[in-house]
């Protein structure tokens, strides 16, 4: 990349050339090795740059997640604040389905457990409050998102992971829908079980203290950036433990 490239520029191409890495399933250097100066805006516009080649490639936004919500994942990943990134059509698996990393293109994914927002109205921050969340909520459902990082090593700073499209591999929605109006969200439970043996565990308050205050900041951060959250869209709330690379 020329050095004299314009901001502008250089956040087109950092978006291209993760969309590359995408496709080729193969990882590329950390973004601050190389530009130390990029800043968490640089990084969102890098991601929309990202996003914007994976559209005009035929994928479909069908929903938005947050990420490094837990003090569990911040702690492991080494960053002190949320990310959000989107989700596309391509990236969803039904349940019950056999995925394998090759045939999902993934390159070095690690599984979390999470609980996906379905909405049932539009969502427009700032302001947009836990009470919010939940009046435009239609259900909740079980969810596992398989975060994926096109980095390498996962050797991110918060500002590689937020240009990553928030490390987001794949995601499996659960076909139960649940009434969240019927649940306290922040002492709900999972438990992740591998062959039938625990695996791990964590409630509702690992997520910015309950998943509706997750889904209220990422409303309010979308709007700060003049995006919304829409009718329909599923949102991934943020992993409940941590996360884990052994299948």
């Amino acid at each position: 990349m020329p050095s004299t490239s314009s901001p502008t520029e250089r956040r087109e191409a950092l978006g291209e050339e993760l969309f590359q890495a995408l496709r080729a399933a193969r990882t590329i250097a950390p973004l601050t090795d190389r530009f130390p100066d990029l800043s968490i805006d640089d990084a969102y516009a890098i991601s929309l740059a990202f996003l914007k080649r994976r559209t005009a490639d035929g994928e479909r936004i069908v929903g938005k997640k947050i990420g490094v919500t837990s003090k569990a994942v911040q702690d492991m990943l080494g960053v002190r604040q949320p990310d959000f990134g989107f989700l596309t059509d391509t990236m969803r698996v039904a349940e019950g389905a056999a995925v394998s990393i090759a045939d999902a293109a993934l390159i070095q994914p690690r599984a979390e457990a999470e609980i996906a927002f379905i909405l049932r109205s539009p969502l427009s921050g700032p302001g947009v409050t836990d009470a919010d969340v939940l009046e435009a909520t239609a259900s909740i459902a079980p969810c596992f998102e398989i975060v994926d990082s096109r980095i390498d090593d996962w050797k991110i700073k918060i500002v590689d992971t937020v240009a990553d499209n928030a490390s987001c591999g794949i995601f499996v929605l659960g076909d139960a829908r649940v009434d969240p109006r019927n649940l306290d969200l922040p002492t709900l439970k999972v438990r992740v079980l591998k062959n039938g043996q625990p695996l791990s565990e964590g409630v509702g308050a690992a997520v910015q203290g309950s998943p509706l205050t997750a889904v209220a900041w990422l409303d309010n951060t979308l709007g700060a950036h003049g995006v919304t959250l829409d009718a329909g869209d599923i949102i991934l709330s943020g992993s409940l433990h941590s996360s884990w690379s052994r299948w």
